[in-house]
């Protein structure tokens, strides 16, 4: 690909195992893998080794999730601003290369607070850019499939890093500042890989609301200058069911209740990512071929159906199967938001579309796991989850009506 030019064929799948939706996903896989070496250890460090309380574990990963969702929103604005994304995504990738294996020295608690904070400060400072580099990169009528093939990546280092750590703890038992040590490799190969392959591109003369329609025409009218006024809207739907969907540690939870061995949850934390690694490339091309809006809103309706599982679930076996069924609302979601964020602002301003995006659904996850947590202390398990899934159904009334394109009568057209 040369550069300045975005990649774009008519094919549906061209254009996506090269240039740089290709080096874009394989650096997210690194990194991934990098930052999943460390994060399933560390609540056993800082417990276990230097002292530290399970109010000071939510005090670290409270505050540096808090610190991400700000970074997001001003790395998207810098973006634009500077009309310049290679270079922030490769300085996020950086920092995170940088910081993260200074756990491995960290002799007090408030050290690896001080970490954490600054490794999450780097990844706000490339996903924003990142997603806009990504939009910018591939024809709109296949960025459903470029984000699937992007988030199918991520998730297989999320799966990668975990068999790093425990194949490493297996030769060296005990160990954990020495695979801390060690995360540094592939998350210094994801910054080289920025760096040495992916390339800018020219902002695109075509940007359109097509693509969460149910099929663009043949010219898409002109991109928007500026963020359309109905992605506020979009936000807001968005927000509502964020505030459903509590952490994932209280789907971990679940199945430890439903009697899903303690020696058996990190296969089944793999299990997911697979899943989801999967059903990412699936629901990436549904939502290039009958809309990314449709495509959100069923995610949204298994979502619902998977929290309703949840709830009911009376067997080990049923965590089993509800986890694999989580992946497809993960596949079917994570393209198609991506996709309307990308449709729903032209490149001068995308850069602020996908940080106020990542800003929201970050500062909605906090009070969405306090709110579901207490409800679990308060009500049962099958309350929580059942207020889960109707948020998520509500959120899926709203969507066909807030993010509908302009200029079209029905939601669906």
């Amino acid at each position: 690909m040369k550069p300045g030019t975005a990649e774009r064929g008519a094919g549906p799948w061209r254009g996506l195992l090269r240039g740089n939706v290709l080096w874009l996903s394989v650096a997210s896989l690194l990194n991934d893998a990098s930052s999943e070496m460390i994060f399933p250890l560390l609540p056993l460090f800082l417990v276990g080794t230097l002292g530290a309380g399970p109010a000071f574990l939510g005090l670290v990963e409270g505050v540096a999730e808090t610190t991400a969702s700000f970074v997001k929103l001003a790395g998207g604005w810098l973006s634009d601003r500077l009309g310049r994304r290679r270079a922030l995504v490769a300085g996020g990738y950086g920092v995170a290369a940088a910081t993260r294996p200074l756990i491995a020295a960290a002799t007090l608690p408030w050290h690896v607070l001080a970490v954490r904070v600054a490794d999450r400060v780097g990844k706000g400072v490339r996903t924003a850019p990142r997603d806009a580099l990504l939009a910018e990169s591939v024809d709109p009528a296949i960025r459903g499939r470029a984000f699937g093939v992007h988030r199918a990546a991520d998730h297989a280092g999320a799966v990668l890093g975990p068999l790093l750590a425990a194949g490493l703890l297996l030769l060296f038992p005990g160990r954990l500042r020495l695979v801390f040590a060690l995360a540094v490799i592939p998350a210094a190969l994801a910054t080289v890989v920025i760096l040495m392959r992916v390339r800018e591109v020219a902002p695109t003369a075509v940007d359109e609301h097509t693509a969460a329609s149910v099929r663009p025409p043949v010219e898409p009218p002109p991109a928007p200058a500026r963020v359309d006024r109905r992605f506020g809207w979009f936000l807001g739907v968005l927000v509502l069911f964020t505030l459903g969907n509590a952490s994932d540690a209280f789907l971990l939870l679940r199945a430890a209740n439903l009697g899903v061995a303690t020696a058996a949850i990190p296969l089944l934390w793999g299990t997911l990512h697979v899943s989801k690694m999967a059903w990412n490339v699936v629901g990436g091309a549904v939502a290039d071929r009958l809309g990314a809006r449709p495509s959100l809103v069923a995610g949204w309706a298994v979502y619902a159906v998977v929290y309703t599982g949840f709830a009911l679930a009376t067997e080990a076996w049923h965590a089993w199967a509800l986890f694999l069924a989580y992946g497809l609302f993960h596949g079917l979601t994570e393209p198609a938001e991506r996709v309307l964020v990308s449709a729903m602002a032209g490149s001068a301003a995308r850069g602020r579309a996908f940080g106020a995006y990542h800003f929201a659904i970050g500062i909605a996850a906090l009070p969405a796991s306090v709110i579901f947590g207490v409800l679990w202390e308060a009500r049962g398990a099958p309350t929580a989850f059942f207020v889960g899934a109707g948020l998520a159904l509500a959120a899926a009334a709203l969507l066909p009506v807030a993010a509908r394109p302009p200029g079209r009568r029905g939601p669906w057209s």
